[in-house]
């Protein structure tokens, strides 16, 4: 994903949410400050492989959920999926966070040597500045969802779960598999709805991009509004 694609995109999110763009631009640069460049063979094992992109609905808690996430080569999981994944004893190779929930976790994993991709973005400034540099800088993946700057890289993608979506696909996964993925989940408010159609909206762009069909939007294609998005 280069950001001359990417960017259209960014800018209907931004008017949507009224986000300045100006806010994500300066944590972008505060964790350029803060990290070095990451070295993507790290996660070189996504090449070819399947991998499971999971996200921290009540439903990744499932038996299924669990062994589909436990059968493929690679786990990606969002946020606090991680923490669900591991309690169940599933190993989880990347982690993809704003920072917003589990920060122990993040601490914790750069220092066992397991990449997670740091996100930055203008609502979280003071965890980049709390967080980031407690961890071990090595496993630090910095990401925004401006426009890249030194080490801090955009592959595309808005929620934690659908930018782990897209991380796969730029590291050359053959199969997207996703587990704990819950539009429907009436247990979340308002913001968290409008940011899971926004979600929806980019994974269906993504299998589109990658001639694909994801099982987690079957039976929902009709209804997502893509008119913010190319599908070219």
């Amino acid at each position: 994903m280069e950001f001359e694609e990417w960017e259209p995109v960014y800018e209907a999110i931004c008017r949507d949410f009224g986000y300045d763009r100006a806010g994500d631009e300066r944590a972008r640069d505060e964790l350029a400050s803060l990290s070095d460049p990451f070295d993507l063979e790290r996660l070189s094992a996504a090449r070819g492989a399947t991998v499971a992109v999971a996200g921290a609905g009540p439903s990744l808690s499932d038996r299924q959920s669990l062994e589909r996430a436990r059968d493929a080569d690679l786990v990606v999981a969002a946020s606090t999926a991680v923490d669900v994944l591991e309690s169940k004893d599933v190993e989880v190779d990347c982690m993809v966070t704003d920072l917003d929930k589990n920060p122990a976790t993040v601490r914790r994993l750069t220092t066992e040597g397991t990449p997670v991709a740091v996100h930055a973005h203008g609502d979280n400034l003071e965890a980049v500045r709390s967080v980031v540099p407690a961890c071990r800088d090595r496993w630090v993946l910095p990401t925004t969802q401006a426009a890249p700057c030194g080490p801090v890289r955009n592959f595309g993608g808005f929620t934690d779960g659908d930018r782990a979506a897209f991380l796969a696909d730029h590291l050359g996964a053959d199969r997207l598999i996703f587990v704990g993925w819950d539009f429907d989940d009436d247990a979340v408010g308002q913001m968290k709805t409008r940011k899971l159609e926004w979600a929806e909206r980019l994974l269906y762009w993504l299998e589109s991009r990658r001639n694909d069909r994801f099982g987690v939007l079957d039976e929902r294609r009709e209804e997502i509004d893509s008119g913010a998005i190319s599908l070219e």
